[in-house]
């Protein structure tokens, strides 16, 4: 984990999540398994400062001490923090950009378990996004959510017609979810920005879209 470190300073860590490891879990391997060995040289673990889906890879956030915890989770409340991520989507949307203005709310049932839908009763989401390329029967986009609602970002592209490849609970078909929190914006001083290259199982998807 200490090779997947994109940036260390004396108060905040930022680590490339590898897809497929969750923050944390009630049992079996996540995160908090490699807290210890990420202290590099601090008393006390890092700790996260937000949260990313399991199988969504990149830029993960942890304050190294008390103070900026507190001061980074702050931000994120604020939505003062800048996120950018990539997907790849099937299809693809019809324009060039635009702004998913569509609520969220959890459902369930004994025969598909959770999920969230879009629907009218459901809290605030917003999410603006662009193309960055197109492929044959693909296509990537830029997404920059507003808010950050449980699967806001897989559910929007859903929505738009082109769910995130690799999403079959949405509609992307099965394999790896080709889903990355591509950079993250900290207003720091000074500000902080953090870059998370495209992971290995994403690449020949973006390479097709140019």
């Amino acid at each position: 984990m200490r090779a997947r470190i994109l940036h260390l300073g004396p108060e905040v860590m930022v680590l490339d999540k590898p897809a497929g490891l969750p923050v944390s879990a009630r049992s079996g391997e996540s995160l908090e398994s490699f807290l210890p060995a990420l202290r590099m040289g601090k008393r006390r673990d890092p700790q996260p400062t937000h949260r990313l889906d399991q199988d969504t890879a990149g830029c993960l956030v942890l304050g190294r001490t008390a103070p900026m915890l507190a001061r980074i989770n702050a931000l994120f409340a604020e939505r003062r923090v800048g996120k950018t991520y990539w997907a790849v989507v099937r299809g693809g949307p019809a324009g060039h950009s635009g702004l998913v203005d569509a609520r969220l709310l959890k459902v369930s049932s004994a025969a598909k378990g959770w999920r969230m839908v879009v629907d009218a009763k459901g809290d605030p989401a917003r999410t603006a996004w662009r193309v960055l390329g197109r492929g044959e029967g693909i296509a990537l986009l830029e997404m920059a959510p507003e808010t950050g609602r449980t699967h806001q970002l897989r559910v929007h592209c859903a929505h738009l017609g082109c769910p995130i490849l690799g999403d079959a609970m949405y509609g992307g078909g099965a394999g790896a979810l080709h889903l990355l929190a591509r950079a993250i914006d900290l207003p720091l001083d000074p500000p902080l920005r953090v870059e998370a290259p495209v992971p290995d199982h994403m690449r020949a998807a973006v390479a097709r879209c140019g």
